[in-house]
């Protein structure tokens, strides 16, 4: 196995001639899997309509995505967030929108109040109002959040316009720099300007078996005496409400809804048996593996410029990606989807032609030089990070962008 130093690293991300990725396979198993041979079900995401998303291979054998390129980075990207109130300490500037007064009922709030001071003493207060980092969004810096917040949302307009035009993309990257990591399209902010990922991951599991789930919800229905029901069953039929749907009456659940276009096709009864489409999904049997690809893309990182800074933007991405990349992340994807990795993680440098090497990016010595490299590039970026890190979401600029017109957009030249 290669061990990789300083100098590896730094010419990853200038040598153009050199590996064109860094790909790993991570096998995974639900935590439920203890012993060899036990059977591995999780459950994937289900989408509107098509339920599980799962390919049909040419030998029959089924694919199913488990998580999805997208929802992988917006998992990842919150690593970046610090609680640290020295910005040396930052790896990425931490930018904060304010959205609003926090929901709640008073009785909530005056709780949170109560707690404050028992945690923080009898000055403390929580001030009421919801704020997200910039790391949450899922668009990152191309959400339409961030476009209707005042300052910051001309500063991003114009480092994309800058990006589009003179391909710097210096002023994006004291900004937002894990937009350049994770990928960013700015297609509602009138430059259009796509980057790519410089890290992709992505988790599937293959040769699996859709399984099925039934239920039965038993209400108080049957408990109530004969003038309740009445008085209950005349209020639903006024509103137009059926009563299973406020619980009370009972309720089975074997079919899964679906829009009334779908369900012209897929019907809850097919040539006189339950539809297998339209069944409440109950998780799938792995009997292959259960893989997550990562893979960071060198030639993506290689395309990025900043004039005499190009450089050192390409080596504080490269370790903010590798930072990302080869982080031990929580794996619990949703209910019935707890992941664990079953051994350790090998990485691969792949060149343009030939064999790929094992690379050892997951050791101490090597996290630390990844580190290293990721803080020499945030202490020459944060001279020109945002001095102010909270702004506020302006319902009128989110209005104005509501009523734009495509002609009335930036076009770049």
């Amino acid at each position: 196995m290669s061990t990789i130093d300083t100098e590896e690293l730094e010419k990853w991300a200038a040598d153009s001639n050199g590996p064109v990725a860094l790909h790993l396979k991570q096998k995974l198993t639900s935590v439920e899997c203890i012993n060899d041979g036990d059977r591995c079900i999780i459950y994937p995401p289900t989408y509107a309509d098509i339920g599980y998303n799962i390919d049909k291979l040419s030998d029959g054998k089924q694919v199913a995505l488990v998580d999805s390129v997208g929802s992988q980075a917006n998992r990842m990207e919150p690593i970046f967030k610090s609680e640290e109130t020295d910005r040396n300490k930052w790896l990425v500037p931490q930018i904060q929108i304010a959205l609003g007064e926090a929901k709640g009922t008073d009785e909530q709030k005056e709780k949170r109040q109560t707690e404050a001071k028992k945690a923080k003493g009898k000055d403390a207060k929580v001030e009421e109002v919801t704020k997200l980092s910039l790391l949450d969004l899922a668009h990152r810096g191309a959400d339409a959040v961030v476009q209707s917040s005042g300052e910051l949302g001309v500063m991003i307009r114009d480092a994309f316009i800058t990006l589009r035009r003179t391909g710097d993309a210096g002023p994006l990257c004291v900004i937002t720099p894990t937009s350049l990591v994770f990928g960013v399209w700015d297609s509602r902010g009138g430059s259009s300007e796509k980057r790519p990922r410089l890290v992709r991951s992505i988790i599937r599991a293959w040769d699996v078996e859709v399984l099925h789930a039934a239920a039965q919800f038993n209400s108080v229905w049957k408990d109530l005496d004969e003038n309740s029901q009445k008085v209950l069953a005349d209020e639903a039929k006024k509103q137009g409400k059926k009563l299973s749907t406020k619980g009370f009456a009972d309720a089975p659940a074997t079919f899964r809804p679906v829009s009334k276009n779908a369900a012209t096709s897929m019907r809850e009864f097919k040539e006189g048996s339950p539809n297998p489409e339209r069944r409440v999904l109950g998780g799938v049997l792995v009997k292959g593996d259960l893989q997550r690809d990562v893979t960071v893309n060198l030639v993506a990182l290689r395309s990025l410029c900043a004039g005499d800074d190009t450089g050192i933007l390409r080596q504080y991405l490269l370790g903010l990606a590798l930072i990302a990349a080869t982080a031990d992340t929580d794996l619990f994807l949703r209910e019935g989807c707890n992941l664990r990795s079953t051994g350790s993680d090998q990485w691969y440098s792949v060149p343009r032609r030939g064999e790929p090497t094992k690379i050892d990016l997951t050791s101490d010595a090597a996290k630390a030089r990844i580190r290293t490299l990721a803080q020499n590039g945030a202490k020459h970026f944060s001279k020109s990070w945002p001095k102010q890190v909270d702004y506020v979401f302006d319902i009128a600029e989110a209005k104005k962008l509501l009523a734009k017109k495509e002609e009335e957009e930036v076009q770049p030249e």
